[in-house]
């Protein structure tokens, strides 16, 4: 019943991995920053451990599974980063980022289900541990802890939340559905990016800023910054997702293509293919030997996928996910100059960093 998992503990080395270093932690000002939230993601990791647990063994087991299994903890540590736009990490706070994780970690599981993915942070996804049925109610059982979090800290947390959440799910409605004859396939897209990873990040970010008491004209700033960096860290995703380097990127290339998932270089490729002739033969062979089509490590078809990273169509999605980092600071501009608009604005730079 129980499959084995190493516990991945997070602590102190979080904030470095994700940007937040030495580089930019200059100043006495800037290193009080960063052990607290260190400090922070202490606290947050323990009441994770705390909160995603429950008397029955087989909502247990299922609902710690990817929590032991890993994860980078972005959204908590951007609710601490813009708590210290207020008064810093309180209780509340510290909440507000387990609910904010436990979302998060709930959608993991609907997602796995939805594209029948085999594995998820280095181990076999729970739908192909226990079933879909188990995977999906263990996702349930997780949305339903976070909103408890979240109906401790008010009516206003509330309505994020459920707010959040219904963008989530249109997000995936629209993904499984895909664009009708009336829309752009790039707007569906960057829409669904939005919904599906933007809102959580930019909830994130929100949070921080209203249950630290920081001034209120600082709540819009944030969440457009993190709706906007979502949607970058997204398109970055599908530019690893044609790495030659699986020992980095922890992925096969192509991975997202061969599980018939739809990236901005498809797309791309798809529009090239109505004016030229080489790209209509690439997108030809891509269509019939790789895309929804099973990894199989006999075969020849990671040429077809560096052929996909070489082309315009893989650049032009690298130039978009800058363009929305550079948009995602740009909407920092009513934040005070200090450590934390330096920091959120590092942390957009790491983003797009990680393609390279």
């Amino acid at each position: 019943m129980k499959p084995s998992v190493p516990i991945v503990r997070r602590g102190s080395a979080l904030a470095s991995q994700l940007g937040l270093s030495e580089r930019i932690f200059a100043t006495s000002e800037d290193r009080v920053l960063a052990r607290s939230i260190d400090a922070g993601l202490d606290r947050v990791e323990e009441g994770l451990l705390r909160e995603v647990g429950f008397a029955d063994t087989v909502a247990d087991v299922t609902t710690r599974y990817l929590l032991n299994a890993g994860g980078k903890r972005v959204r908590p540590m951007l609710t601490l980063l813009t708590a210290h736009l207020g008064s810093g990490v309180t209780e509340e706070v510290v909440i507000a980022a387990e609910a904010i994780e436990i979302t998060h970690l709930a959608s993991l599981y609907h997602d796995d289900v939805m594209d029948d993915a085999d594995k998820r942070r280095g181990v076999p996804s729970a739908q192909t541990v226990w079933g879909n049925s188990v995977a999906i109610l263990a996702g349930d059982l997780l949305f339903a802890r976070a909103s408890q979090l979240m109906a401790g800290l008010g009516e206003g947390a509330i309505r994020l939340q459920a707010d959040t959440f219904e963008r989530l799910v249109l997000g995936q409605l629209h993904e499984t559905v895909g664009p009708g004859p009336e829309d752009d396939p790039f707007e569906h897209y960057i829409r669904v990016l939005a919904d599906k990873t933007g809102s959580l990040i930019a909830a994130a970010a929100q949070t921080g800023v209203i249950f630290s008491k920081a001034p209120g004209e600082l709540e819009q700033p944030v969440a457009d910054f993190g709706e906007r960096i979502g949607v970058a860290f997204q398109l970055i995703d599908d530019v690893i997702d044609l790495s030659p380097q699986p020992q980095t990127t922890g992925k096969v290339p192509g991975t997202d293509l061969h599980a018939g998932v739809v990236t901005l270089p498809l797309l791309r490729l798809r529009e090239a293919a109505r004016s030229d002739a080489a790209s209509a033969e690439l997108l030809e062979r891509l269509e019939r030997d790789v895309v929804g089509v099973p990894f199989d490590p006999r075969d020849a078809t990671a040429s077809l996928v560096a052929e996909l990273r070489d082309h315009e169509a893989t650049a032009s999605t690298l130039a978009e996910a800058h363009r929305w980092a550079r948009e995602a600071v740009s909407a920092l501009g009513p934040l005070p100059d200090g450590s934390v608009k330096k920091a959120l604005t590092r942390f957009a730079d790491t983003i797009v960093e990680r393609s390279s």
